[in-house]
């Protein structure tokens, strides 16, 4: 899009200015004359969102993939005594239900061993429960197979600021020439460029007229935008109020066209770097 590789960078964020919900964040910055901008942000966000959303609704979000070949594996399983815990927790016996369940195997026997002589501290977030031997039934090792495996799928969000970006494209694309204030060009690239080709008359001969018209239709019927100025001004003063609107071809319609079916085709692109900046082109 016309902006240099040493404008651009990518930069990580820091602990201190990351957001909330991201565990990693990326920034595509580019250089312009008020420093470096932001133009993309991409954030790694985890399973942050789907887990909330579950955690509200009380529903399972997850994926699945079958497994081609079934895994058999050891875990620990807990198996409450309901009646007790409700007993105890009430409105809370739900919460303090799920936590033991999702305990990793090595503090679910941790949880056994205390309960043999003592009750066992139960942290949830801010709240600690006391759980007795009485709310536990039973902690035994089992086989499970599983066919599918289930996960919750992460999210990396970029996110772009169309503002910036086509501001951080027009500033890198504008140019000035050297010893010259007053001339200026905008470079656009032709794969960005709004309006891709101008026709241009060399001058106000009515004989140039049909050739105008036939190369403008063509153009379009091949879904190429393209201007015709067949304005009175000189083509000197036509070609630079294209270059300032950012059109990268001209098509000059002259009196070879006449004679011999032939255009002036000029690519900005060489304009400032190269005297031959047209070339002579068969007319189709």
């Amino acid at each position: 899009v016309g902006i240099p590789d040493s404008n651009l960078r990518f930069r990580q964020h820091l602990n201190n200015e990351m957001a909330h919900y991201a565990c990693d964040c990326w920034d595509a910055e580019c250089k312009t004359t008020y420093g470096w901008v932001e133009i993309v942000g991409c954030a790694d966000r985890s399973c942050f969102d789907l887990n909330a959303h579950a955690k509200a609704t009380s529903t399972k979000l997850v994926a699945q993939q079958k497994l081609d070949t079934p895994i058999t594996r050891e875990i620990t399983e807990v198996t409450l005594n309901k009646a007790a815990v409700g007993k105890a927790f009430k409105k809370q016996a739900g919460q303090v239900t799920e936590a033991i369940h999702n305990m990793s195997d090595e503090d679910k026997l941790k949880m056994q061993e205390q309960l043999e002589s003592d009750t066992y501290k139960l942290v949830c977030g801010d709240d600690s429960y006391e759980i007795t031997p009485g709310m536990v039934a039973k902690v035994a090792r089992v086989s499970k197979t599983e066919h599918v495996r289930e996960f919750v799928p992460s999210v990396v969000e970029p996110s772009f600021g169309i503002g910036r970006i086509l501001y951080c494209v027009l500033e890198c694309n504008f140019k000035v020439r050297e010893n010259d204030e007053k001339r200026t060009w905008l470079d656009l690239p032709a794969l960005i460029a709004p309006t891709k080709c101008s026709v241009l008359p060399l001058s106000s001969c009515e004989d140039f007229q049909p050739f105008v018209e036939t190369l403008s239709a063509q153009l379009r019927k091949l879904g190429i935008p393209c201007k015709v100025d067949d304005s009175s001004g000189s083509i000197g003063r036509r070609y630079t109020r294209t270059d300032e609107i950012g059109i990268p071809f001209g098509i000059t319609v002259d009196f070879d066209t006449l004679k011999f079916q032939t255009v002036t085709v000029r690519d900005r692109k060489y304009l400032y770097t190269d005297s031959s900046s047209s070339i002579r082109k068969q007319r189709i």
